[in-house]
């Protein structure tokens, strides 16, 4: 299912910051509503990978942040507030050019990104913003669904995203784009909750 459009307008950031109500992204234009605040599980993997993250960044150029955050794809980082129609709030993200931070968040496209899945929001993000991403020049982009513990992951090859690799969410991974920082696993899954068995209430004991 995907997320609900605010309305028919052509948005821009200059707009976004004036709405009372920001739960919002914009891409190309369209206004979507963001999904309600997240459960636990999204919280545990965002929170972990941050976690992991920073602190292997600890001392480095490179910077993690997480939503929210105001991202701002533009391919012109002089671009006024009204010319940019893209701003969009991943779950987590790195920068590494300093060039594009501001005050209000980021401005150009972060070296690698990360989405957690869930039911609102996975069409959303296995297509709109993957497409967007790829377009911006995202240099790696992860989608995990915490729930069947699956990461899909994208990496930039020229202009496109090769093929996605598609991994069980076990053991370690690698952030290629972040000169191979490994993400642990093992913990962060104690305190996932298993997958339901559709027929476990259908077995005879």
């Amino acid at each position: 299912m995907g997320l609900a459009l605010k309305d028919t307008e052509t948005h821009s950031y200059a707009d976004y910051l004036h709405w009372a109500d920001n739960h919002y992204e914009i891409i190309d234009g369209e206004a979507y509503f963001m999904a309600p605040a997240p459960n636990l599980e999204h919280q545990d993997v965002a929170g972990e990978v941050y976690r992991q993250i920073a602190n292997a960044l600890a001392g480095k150029q490179c910077r993690v942040f997480m939503a929210p955050i105001d991202v701002r794809l533009t391919q012109q980082i002089d671009a006024s507030n009204e010319n940019i129609n893209t701003v969009v709030q991943p779950d987590v993200l790195v920068v590494c050019d300093k060039n594009k931070l501001d005050r209000r968040g980021i401005k150009g496209a972060p070296d690698w990104i990360l989405e957690v899945l869930s039911p609102s929001t996975a069409s959303h993000d296995q297509i709109k913003k993957r497409d967007l991403y790829e377009r911006e020049g995202v240099r790696e982009y992860w989608l995990i669904h915490p729930i069947d513990r699956v990461l899909t992951i994208y990496r930039l090859q020229g202009k496109e995203f090769a093929k996605a690799d598609i991994v069980e969410l076990a053991g370690e991974t690698a952030i290629i784009a972040l000169d191979n920082i490994i993400i642990q696993w093992d913990d962060l899954l104690t305190r996932l909750p298993q997958e339901e068995d559709p027929y476990e209430n259908m077995r005879v004991l």
